[in-house]
């Protein structure tokens, strides 16, 4: 890690995107990153009005100005209509902002708000740094990819999309307080009522649940509580009163914690002994992390189907299992009760998983930023 950089003018910084927390909170992890390198340092966010960045930059300490922008509905909606004017308007108000800002480097993390930014960054020669999360990057990155002074990426094989000399390989970046499980596990069975002598699968959809994998848990609970595999279960708001019906009581040994939302993620990843999830880009960062043997259930209703080619880049290489959305209802039941018993898979699993991941993520992609500025 490099000392504080010490300037007589500020560091002046513009990150544009969001839209997602796969956006949003490798953005927040950068900014912060930048705090620490720089014993000076103004960071603005732009972001889109109504998205969840308009909250979570915010509650980090960050200004953060809304354009009025928004992506084309795949449905018809009469929205589509008014996108054009929205464009327009936010092109000029990502100009004004630009100009206003005097930024010595605009970072794009992909989502609406980015495109706007990364053209006025472009148009008035201000140097651009691309953070794309996913294997499958997102449109606006592959746009501006020609432009960027910089593209940090998570996955091996990107120049496929982006100019080969303008590759950097940092990885993902995730929250500290998510991924530090190191000698937690057994706080973390305690925290879950869990018990030391039965594995514990861990099943999350993220924040807002996963309506497949909800239903796949509920179909095949009897089969694991028959097999005593205790079930950590973020099941999102929609699915909780269904997951808590779906219990059976009658199971001596089979314990459940089922939540709507879980705030211990670090617990819940310390107690797992395979975990199934989604493969939004942050997630996969944060398995590949933490190191657990992992089922993953791609989400079909994604731009692009970058979660599949997420996962796919972990199968590839062994290092994870793969079922797609249509058929989990009947293969994550009994995938997960083999799987989870199986020591030797889970080890093979363990090592290439761990093989994969990038710690520090957010360091080295602020690194990459000032080594830019300081050309």
């Amino acid at each position: 890690m490099t000392t504080p950089i010490r300037t007589d003018r500020p560091l002046r910084a513009i990150i544009a995107g969001g839209g997602t927390g796969g956006h949003v909170f490798p953005a927040i992890a950068i900014a912060l990153a930048l705090k620490k390198k720089t014993t000076h340092a103004r960071i603005l966010f732009v972001g889109a009005k109504g998205r969840m960045e308009m909250q979570k930059v915010p509650k980090a300490g960050f200004h953060i100005i809304g354009l009025d922008i928004a992506g084309l509905q795949r449905r018809f909606s009469w929205q589509n209509f008014l996108l054009p004017w929205k464009i327009v308007k936010s092109l000029a108000g990502a100009r004004q902002i630009v100009r206003r800002f005097k930024p010595d480097i605009v970072i794009g993390v992909g989502g609406y708000a980015s495109g706007p930014v990364l053209w006025a960054a472009a148009r008035l020669k201000i140097p651009i740094v691309i953070q794309e999360q996913n294997s499958f990057p997102g449109i606006t990155n592959r746009m501006f990819g020609k432009k960027a002074d910089k593209i940090c990426v998570a996955y091996e094989g990107m120049d496929k999309f982006f100019p080969k000399q303008k590759l950097f390989l940092t990885g993902n970046p995730v929250r500290n307080d998510v991924v530090n499980t190191a000698g937690k596990k057994k706080k973390a069975l305690k925290h879950f009522g869990m018990s030391s002598e039965y594995p514990v699968l861990f099943v999350t959809g993220g924040s807002l649940g996963a309506r497949t994998i909800n239903e796949s848990v509920k179909t095949h609970i009897n089969l694991l509580a028959k097999k005593n595999i205790q079930l950590i279960w973020q099941t999102g708001t929609a699915f909780y009163q269904e997951a808590l019906a779906s219990v059976p009581r009658k199971s001596r040994n089979f314990r459940a914690h089922i939540s709507a939302f879980i705030d211990r993620m670090d617990y819940a990843y310390a107690a797992a002994d395979l975990v199934v999830s989604r493969a939004g880009a942050i997630a996969v960062s944060e398995i590949c992390t933490v190191g657990k043997p992992a089922i993953l259930i791609p989400s079909p209703n994604v731009a692009e189907d970058h979660q599949t080619k997420n996962a796919m880049a972990l199968v590839n290489h062994h290092a994870a299992v793969l079922i797609r959305d249509d058929e989990a209802q009947e293969k994550l039941g009994p995938e997960a009760s083999r799987l989870i018993f199986d020591e030797n898979k889970k080890q093979r699993l363990r090592e290439k998983i761990a093989g994969m991941s990038y710690r520090n993520a957010a360091e080295v992609i602020a690194e990459s930023v000032l080594e830019v500025i300081s050309r």
